[in-house]
């Protein structure tokens, strides 16, 4: 079970314990509440509870609180999987109702577009979601060795803190990944440098049936960030998990690019298993390394990815381009449809890789290049060419500045595509861009929609498609 350690998350003595109705859920999956004028922001609180809280920080329109006592209970509120929830800081919803969360993110999301954007979609897409449990194929694991314990900690961090959840598996963890926790707290508690060892990063691929994993078992990348050099005997601790859990050790000394395999090594008689996702429906394999970026969720990549094709309808013979296209993500299946496509991507190591999955699946009319897509400008963005149609599938800060760019006046310098199809993982900066696209370069949000790609997290995937109104 979970522990906590004494004092971390003490609530001051002098926040008295006061009594709310929640209203709604912020972005943060918290509940929200407003009580003598101010609002009140409720970790563990769900819509239409009626409950107890007390504050642990106050500001002058708002505090932060935690809940005491659920007085009346939401029928949407379940009983927690997950032992260390509460706890551990990787999930904020796992007590409410896995369907009330996707419509909870989709409220929020509307919320987003009217308030932020002020716009308001024509139609709202059914909501895309799938599995609840063992979804998650990337993650970043905190490690920290307490020596008054003289013991290791190998997991998420505590809920709002930098401390390390004392934790022995992780429900939303692929099942074969939760099941190492354990067994590297007690291997990394043998090592010379287990204070020296502070982040473990892992990345889950597709079985590779033509190396050494003859069966259905995924293949586990698991990246150690070393600041010490390792002893030969920390060497042979290393070798020896990863050949009786069968999964791969890379090691990270400096920056990303020190990240190198450790364990086991390619050599004439044995391939190492590469990590690769694959999109059956378009026919795409794509290799990646273990630090690239790639969904955490691969069904539901799948699922999106039809989504976004049946809303940009490519076809032969059309100029499409694909902003912030990581690995080619969108831009492979895009090119299976016979549209000539431009993805372009701010880091070099994902165009290389992009090129890589091109080659590799027999593409030909997909072209990648290196673009900072942060600092676009309407000259830029004029000597990329006209395209009939653009995805932009941007990070968390969004594409202002490329949305800013486009040029609506109908000359030859006019840079606007007739459909816009945008991909996003934060609401707030989606509907900002939407209030660019609606509201100042002549766009309608035809429909909108949220993608549960982060099941019992307060992460909120969305996808909007935008039509541009010409006039006649």
């Amino acid at each position: 079970m979970a522990r906590r350690s004494k004092n971390r998350n003490k609530t001051p003595e002098i926040a008295e314990i006061k009594q709310a109705l929640i209203e709604s859920l912020d972005q943060e999956g918290r509940g929200v509440a407003h009580v003598d004028g101010k609002t009140i922001f409720i970790d563990g609180a769900l819509p239409n509870e009626l409950v107890t809280y007390q504050s642990i920080r106050i500001k002058s329109s708002y505090e932060v609180a935690n809940v005491v006592t659920v007085l009346e209970e939401s029928d949407q509120r379940v009983t927690p999987k997950c032992p260390h929830f509460g706890l551990c800081g990787g999930c904020k919803l796992q007590h409410m109702d896995a369907n009330a969360q996707v419509a909870a993110k989709q409220q929020l999301l509307e919320n987003d577009l009217k308030h932020i954007g002020k716009v308001k979609t024509q139609h709202l897409l059914p909501p895309l979601y799938g599995p609840t449990w063992g979804y998650r194929h990337k993650a970043r694991l905190s490690v920290k060795y307490v020596d008054k314990k003289q013991r290791v900690l190998v997991g998420f961090n505590e809920k709002g803190t930098r401390y390390v959840a004392d934790m022995n598996s992780c429900e939303v963890l692929v099942p074969e990944v939760s099941a190492l926790i354990a067994p590297l707290q007690v291997m990394i508690e043998q090592l010379s440098i287990r204070n020296k060892l502070p982040q473990i990063e892992l990345a889950v691929g597709e079985p590779d049936l033509n190396g050494f994993e003859s069966n259905q078992n995924p293949v586990i990348v698991l990246i150690l960030r070393i600041m010490d050099v390792l002893t030969m005997e920390d060497e042979a601790h290393l070798k020896e998990f990863a050949d009786h859990h069968r999964v791969q050790i890379w090691t990270q000394t400096k920056g990303p690019d020190t990240i190198k395999p450790f364990w086991p090594l390619n050599t004439s008689e044995f391939k190492l298993p590469q990590l690769k996702y694959s999109l059956p429906e378009f026919d795409l394999t794509y290799p990646f390394k273990p630090n690239e970026f790639t969904q955490v969720n691969p069904q539901i990549n799948q699922m999106m990815i039809n989504r976004a094709m049946q809303l940009l309808s490519s076809q032969l013979g059309e100029k499409i381009a694909d902003f912030f296209c990581g690995i080619g993500n969108f831009t492979l299946p895009i090119a299976r449809s016979g549209a000539s496509v431009l993805g372009l991507e701010g880091l070099s190591n994902l165009v290389d890789r992009a090129n890589e999955s091109a080659a590799l699946n027999q593409i030909s009319n997909a072209t990648f290049g290196v673009a900072d897509l942060f600092k676009m400008t309407p000259e830029s963005l004029l000597a990329l060419g006209k395209f009939d149609k653009w995805l932009i599938d941007p990070p968390r800060d969004g594409a202002y500045e490329l949305v800013q760019a486009i040029n609506i006046i109908e000359t030859n310098a006019n840079t606007a595509p007739q459909t816009i199809v945008y991909v996003s993982c934060n609401p707030a900066t989606l509907a900002r861009d939407a209030g660019v696209l609606v509201n100042e370069k002549g766009y309608i949000l035809k429909a909108a929609g949220v993608i549960n790609m982060f099941p019992h997290t307060a992460h909120i995937e969305s996808i909007a498609l935008f039509e541009r109104i010409v006039a006649h």
